[in-house]
């Protein structure tokens, strides 16, 4: 029963949360491996690890009642590199155009400046979270295992994909004025 208590300590549940944010970070070059490598399946299961990291050091930190200042400023960070690199690896294959990847690129640096200079690293807004959720759906659906369905299906997760890939830039520059309109 003690080591239960230690382990659910809120030192030790941030501790754990900072761990689980450090380790999406670095997963995104085994993903950008496996997708140089022509495995598809390795980098959807290395991103879809990294995107149920990111809910639970979420939730970890808020059972620890709010994460260290150093995970608030790390987890964004973590979640642009995971989400970035598969990004532009999709680009490169011609799966969606240059262009709308750098406006995700832009709009992350954007916020990331600002957030980098606001106290605690500037709590993530709703939108911001939704924006996210978006991002890492749609790279779960556009690099989904061909072994594992159909073409049809697999057509239709393409085309899903890149539905929510623009979705997720539009609520992305929403959040993104947002951000910066509380900063003035």
């Amino acid at each position: 029963m003690t080591i239960l208590k230690a382990l659910l300590s809120s030192s030790n549940k941030r501790g754990i949360a900072n761990a689980l944010t450090l380790t999406r970070a670095i997963l995104s070059l085994p993903i950008l491996i496996a997708l140089m490598a022509g495995n598809q399946s390795a980098a959807w299961l290395l991103l879809l690890i990294g995107a149920l990291s990111d809910i639970a050091d979420g939730w970890l930190a808020r059972l620890s009642g709010g994460g260290s200042e150093w995970g608030a400023r790390l987890d964004p960070l973590a979640d642009k590199i995971i989400l970035i690199a598969p990004y532009i690896w999709l680009a490169k294959e011609s799966l969606l155009p240059m262009w709308g990847v750098w406006l995700v690129i832009t709009r992350e640096l954007i916020v990331s400046q600002w957030r980098s200079s606001a106290k605690k690293g500037g709590p993530a807004s709703k939108l911001g979270k939704s924006k996210t959720i978006l991002q890492f759906t749609s790279l779960l659906l556009l690099l989904w295992p061909t072994s594992l369905t159909s073409i049809t299906t697999l057509r239709l997760f393409t085309d899903l994909g890149i539905l929510f890939f623009w979705i997720s830039i539009i609520v992305s520059y929403i959040s993104g004025y947002f951000y910066i309109f509380r900063l003035r």
